[in-house]
């Protein structure tokens, strides 16, 4: 089969397109070929040698990719052959191995996918919307937030602003690079600030009137996410997904001055995302998860209760909150929209 193979770390130009034999799934596992893989800008830093978060870096030589979508064509001992043929998509961890024709891979990491889902919405939930459920349950957002997205034209703001704003009735600003991008995000039904012209954070209070954000969601970190930073309002919290400039920006001496909790989901503080929750049966229920067979735990992890189907979460289910979104929820009830996917076999969720 063919495989993109790293030998060393570096720049794109050490990804290269190699022969290599295919690989047999070992107990527990299966193979599945390949129709897409996920690519994200954490790709981009292991490849280059640079840590990101708690995690080692990877041995080499190594085949990238950390996701994938594809139907199981091969399974090792003890797995159930009914997974082959099924369409699925699944995680590798810091295994990868994604960037090839065919990976193998856990048959306890897969999910299903269900008629009319596409493999490209499959990779962007599994990584990146994992992600911004994350983050959701982290910032608690409610609809009397005001909410600054950094990112907010990419793939995980994207997402956070379509469930903060239209879905949890929060107002919400994005705050993105470029006309193009800003026109994206306003489309999906938020106030839109291009954060590449002089003056931008005047743009945002304008916006706002009397008003001050209580949130900021942050993936860029460095003198945007500073400036940013700078809008919150005492009491308010800053909720570090990322920093994908190369630095954190606004330190947490600085937010502490201004009264302002920081609480993170990607970074060297995070909490650790814990191991998966296995739900067994396939007729349960767990917060609109549609018998998905993995629930990961979440930063601030709550006891899941089973419901009966097309029951529906009070607000007295978490002490008069609102509901937070759910992973069941964003692939079900499509309350976030997913935009035309590329053409290419790899898509790219890219930083906005």
């Amino acid at each position: 089969m063919r495989a993109i193979r790293q030998y060393q770390f570096g720049g794109p130009e050490v990804l290269v397109l190699d022969d290599v034999p295919d690989p047999d799934p070992a107990a527990g596992q299966v193979r599945v070929a390949v129709e897409a893989a996920g690519v994200h800008f954490i790709d981009t830093s292991i490849r280059a040698g640079a840590r990101m978060g708690p995690y080692p870096l990877p041995g080499l030589p190594m085949t990238p990719g950390r996701e994938i979508a594809g139907a199981v064509d091969a399974a090792g001992a003890g797995v159930d052959e009914t997974w082959l043929g099924r369409r699925v998509v699944g995680h590798l961890g810091q295994a990868s191995g994604g960037y090839a024709e065919r990976a193998v891979i856990p048959v306890e990491s897969l999910h299903e996918l269900l008629d009319g889902v596409d493999v490209d919405a499959a990779i962007a939930s599994i990584g990146t919307g994992r992600t911004a459920i994350i983050a959701l349950d982290v910032a608690e957002i409610g609809p009397d937030d005001v909410v600054l997205v950094t990112a907010a034209a990419g793939g995980i703001g994207s997402l956070l602003v379509q469930a903060a704003g239209p879905h949890l009735g929060a107002t919400v600003v994005g705050l993105t690079g470029g006309p193009e991008k800003v026109e994206l995000v306003r489309s999906l039904g938020v106030d839109a600030v291009d954060y590449l012209v002089d003056e931008w954070a005047t743009t945002v209070a304008d916006l706002l009137g009397s008003r001050s954000p209580t949130v900021l969601v942050d993936g860029v970190g460095g003198p945007i996410g500073t400036a940013a930073a700078s809008l919150v309002a005492n009491g308010g919290r800053v909720v570090r997904i990322g920093y994908s400039s190369g630095s954190l920006g606004a330190d947490s001496d600085m937010l502490a001055a201004a009264g302002v909790e920081e609480r993170w989901v990607v970074g060297p503080k995070a909490a650790p995302l814990t191991v998966p929750v296995r739900v067994r049966d396939p007729s349960a229920r767990c917060h609109g998860n549609r018998g998905l067979d993995t629930v990961h735990h979440r930063v601030r992890p709550r006891r899941c209760r089973a419901r009966p189907p097309g029951s529906r979460r009070t607000t007295d289910d978490r002490q008069g909150r609102p509901p937070s979104v759910s992973r069941g929820q964003l692939k079900s009830r499509k309350l976030l929209r997913v935009g035309p996917a590329p053409s290419r076999s790899a898509r790219t969720v890219s930083g906005g």
